[in-house]
């Protein structure tokens, strides 16, 4: 049976549209943020409760508002930031819709406190879409808005929340990603009680520090580049230095931090030759166009854009990026991806070549020196592999020997060995090259390569996995503990995952 087209309640198509703007305690707090910077702020304070779905409070020191403009700001698309239709096509603020209060108004509780300068302060609250009156209120300059009972309006969104943490680790994401856009203001944040970020008023190099961390800096590559009135700058990891996922990548368009699928994608070509497959790079980059030549107006989050000219845009990134990677490649020694010939002759040397030398004369098979002659090698083969006391390389021949010793029949390859290894499963031991491969001949004639580095982390692994499964964990405390600086949402669950670790034997 059908139903009759009605116009729907007023609270109901709030509460409708809310859920475009209010996904959960980040999107309030994003959304309260840009305010606050919109507002001029130099110093913002955001406390959470619950992960933001009991109480969420932030606190700032923009120019405020008064009484009159109070009231207008929890009304559905009042806004001061469009002066005149034209505006919208060329917006230069990072909220503009005047969505966003009422919205959070719509399916919270929510108290408003402002102040200007020079002027009273006057505080309205909104529960559940109804708008009380503006009323006196004390407070210092600037604005101060509490959200409490998330949801409370609508119950059935609650259940798609994550954890009071997960939800926190949100929260703080995305104020990592402001801080970073916005390095002159100052940031504090804690949840429950607990101290989450503590910022204050810094270069551009100085917050990726430390929203990035020290490890970052010290593998950074900077980026920079004009293309016809695109202004790109920033810095990007080295290869080498990449994660997981792609949730360190920072990108930031006119002071807003995005997740442009474009972007993303354009960093993913830069670093295509250079980062193995399943990697991402780490980077914070920033990019200046005119306003008038990107619309924000695409995404209900303003997270996602459109440019006038995507493929200028797009190219313009691959070459700064391709070209941040090539200063970074003629380093020797770094592993930037670059070719060691592009390094200055000083940096290499005469003596930094001991393995080789013209008359096949070396200890291990290596290339000749870059911009010398190769020399004609005469491989000769190790005297010492039997006779090295035992270390790395014979820890990871352990997967080369049978238990029960030399098959019967077996023949030596008599390769300068005092005794040719015993076959194994993996084959017999000829030789190692380069300190790094086993090569080992398989009983059926194959030539297998065996890399001793991964042997030996299989060796290590499977120790490992015994111990845990008899549940007895050999542990060895270190006589000065290792410091490990981590993002405080890291450290957070690092924690929540200590008894965990304690019974693989991190403790």
């Amino acid at each position: 049976m059908t139903h009759p087209i009605r116009i729907l309640p007023q609270t109901t198509a709030d509460r409708i549209a809310a859920g475009e703007v209010v996904e959960r305690p980040a999107a309030v707090v994003k959304e309260l943020v840009e305010n606050a910077l919109d507002a001029g702020a130099r110093r913002i304070r955001v406390t959470l409760e619950g992960g933001g779905a009991g109480r969420m409070v932030v606190e700032d020191d923009g120019t405020g508002m008064d009484a009159a403009g109070l009231a207008l700001a929890v009304l559905r698309h009042a806004t001061s930031k469009l002066p005149d239709e034209a505006t919208l096509f060329a917006i230069a603020t990072l909220g503009f819709r005047g969505e966003a209060l009422p919205s959070i108004g719509a399916v919270a509780r929510l108290a408003i406190t402002s102040r200007c300068p020079g002027g009273d302060a006057h505080r309205i609250e909104v529960e559940g879409g109804r708008v009380g009156a503006v009323t006196p209120a004390a407070g210092p300059p600037g604005t101060r808005v509490e959200v409490a009972d998330l949801f409370f309006a609508t119950p059935a969104r609650r259940k798609f929340l994550r954890s009071a943490r997960g939800e926190a680790d949100q929260v703080l994401d995305v104020l990592r990603r402001l801080a970073l856009a916005w390095p002159e203001v100052a940031f504090q944040a804690e949840s429950d009680g607990r101290p989450w970020l503590k910022l204050d008023p810094e270069s551009r190099e100085a917050r990726a520090r430390a929203v990035l961390g020290e490890g970052f800096a010290a593998a950074a590559l900077p980026v920079g580049r004009d293309s016809d009135g695109i202004l790109i700058s920033g810095l990007i990891g080295q290869p080498a230095f990449s994660r997981a996922t792609a949730s360190e990548q920072h990108l930031v368009v006119n002071r807003r931090p995005v997740r442009d699928p474009m972007l993303r994608a354009a960093l993913r070509v830069a670093f295509r030759d250079v980062m193995a497959r399943g990697r991402h790079p780490v980077a914070a980059l920033f990019l200046e166009v005119a306003p008038d030549a990107v619309d924000v107006n695409v995404h209900p989050m303003k997270t996602e854009l459109r440019f006038r000219d995507a493929g200028h845009v797009r190219g313009a990134l691959i070459a700064a990026l391709r070209a941040a990677l090539g200063v970074g490649a003629g380093t020797a020694g770094e592993g930037r991806g670059g070719n060691a010939a592009d390094a200055p002759a000083s940096a290499w040397g005469a003596g930094a070549w001991p393995h080789a030398s013209a008359n096949g004369s070396g200890n291990s098979p290596r290339a000749a020196p870059p911009g010398g002659p190769r020399p004609a090698y005469q491989w000769q083969p190790r005297s010492t592999f039997a006779t090295r006391p035992p270390g790395f390389a014979e820890t990871a021949l352990a997967l080369l020997a049978p238990p029960g010793g030399t098959p019967e029949g077996a023949t030596s390859l008599a390769m300068g060995f005092a005794t040719a290894p015993p076959a194994g499963p993996l084959g017999r031991a000829i030789a190692q090259l380069m300190e790094c491969y086993i090569p080992a001949e398989a009983a059926y004639g194959a030539l297998l390569l065996v890399d001793q580095h991964a042997a030996h982390e299989r060796l290590t692994h499977e120790r490992l996995a015994a111990q845990l499964l008899a549940g007895q964990v050999r542990v060895q405390p270190l006589l000065i503990p290792a410091v490990v600086e981590l993002p405080p949402g890291d450290a957070a669950r690092l924690l929540g995952a200590a008894a965990d670790l304690a019974r693989m034997g991190l403790e």
